[in-house]
């Protein structure tokens, strides 16, 4: 009985097919992977603090920040349970 190896990087498919399809090389495209990875690797509560970071520079009050992040936590890559304003609040403030 003979076994294939196992790939070399877990998504050793994936980098063939960004560097068949795409201008990246191999190690553009590792590291593309691995951001895109890392970004959706987030726990709700980190995607919480960051976006609300990123939405209160831009001058939004917490009022419309909280809304905004009720609607974007259904469509993350792993769905968060529905949170109300108030739980938001207690992730940020503690």
């Amino acid at each position: 009985m003979s076994s294939s190896p196992g790939p070399s990087y877990p998504h050793e498919d994936l980098l063939a097919h960004l560097t068949r399809t795409s201008p990246l090389g191999p190690r553009e495209a590792a590291r593309v992977v691995a951001e895109v990875l890392a970004y959706f690797s987030e726990t709700t509560e980190e995607y919480v603090r960051r976006r609300h970071g990123e939405l209160q520079a831009r001058g939004l009050t917490n009022e419309k920040i909280f809304a905004r992040l009720a609607e974007e936590l259904p469509a993350r890559r792993v769905a968060a349970p529905g949170l109300s304003a108030r739980q938001l609040r207690r992730i940020v403030y503690g």
